[in-house]
């Protein structure tokens, strides 16, 4: 499994995520789907997704939620922090979601496309004191239903390639990517040289062909 960056840095990287999303909803008012969709579209979490340790380690969830607020809605919030004892149900939303991330590799779009805040807000009645493994059980199986072609045909299809056009231009056998689109075949095990091959042809990174 290919994590989205050095694990070191992944118990504060939760951290500051459980403290941004408990701050913005419970000190600041703003609606947990709010919250999300000014999350991503912030360059913030483009940078935590990309492991830019000024973004994981270097700011704190309150310094977080102002740089997204002041980025996306062009203003300053004047709440003052407020000290909070344990974990909120906001804070363990966005402690969850941050080990997800890390583990999957996934964007944080594509992973609030398939949970919503308020599918989170269910889930932590059953899962917020069980080990964190289910919840990426869970979510992880949502997100294969949700995204159910590989990134291998996905990334094909956008460039009007068939299979057979594919297999001529990269020199990768058809029955091989067949195999990879069908999941007979893990992708992610095949040789560096079959997947700079479609790659270079696809015009995508091999990162791209990872299935995660």
């Amino acid at each position: 499994m290919i994590h989205a960056y050095q694990e070191i840095y992944l118990s504060k990287a939760q951290a500051v995520m459980g403290d941004a999303f408990d701050y913005a909803l419970n000190a600041c008012d703003i609606p947990g789907n709010d919250f999300v969709k000014l999350f991503i579209t912030s360059s913030v979490s483009k940078r935590m997704e990309n492991g830019e340790p000024a973004y994981l380690a270097g700011k704190s969830g309150i310094e977080i939620v102002l740089e997204i607020v002041a980025e996306t809605k062009g203003k300053e919030l004047q709440i003052e922090p407020q000290e909070h004892f344990g974990r909120s149900k906001e804070y363990w939303i966005g402690w969850a979601v941050a080990y997800y991330q890390w583990y999957s590799g996934r964007k944080y779009r594509d992973i609030f496309k398939v949970i919503s805040f308020d599918d989170l807000q269910k889930m932590y009645y059953t899962l917020h004191e069980a080990d964190i493994t289910k919840f990426v059980d869970i979510v992880d199986s949502k997100i294969k239903d949700f995204f159910h072609e590989t990134n291998l045909k996905r990334i094909r299809k956008v460039y009007g390639f068939t299979q057979a056009d594919l297999a001529e231009r990269s020199g990768v056998s058809l029955r091989s990517i067949q195999m990879y689109e069908q999941r007979n075949k893990n992708i992610n095990k095949a040789s560096a040289d079959v997947m700079y091959s479609l790659a270079k042809v696809l015009g995508c990174t091999m990162e791209d062909l990872i299935e995660r």
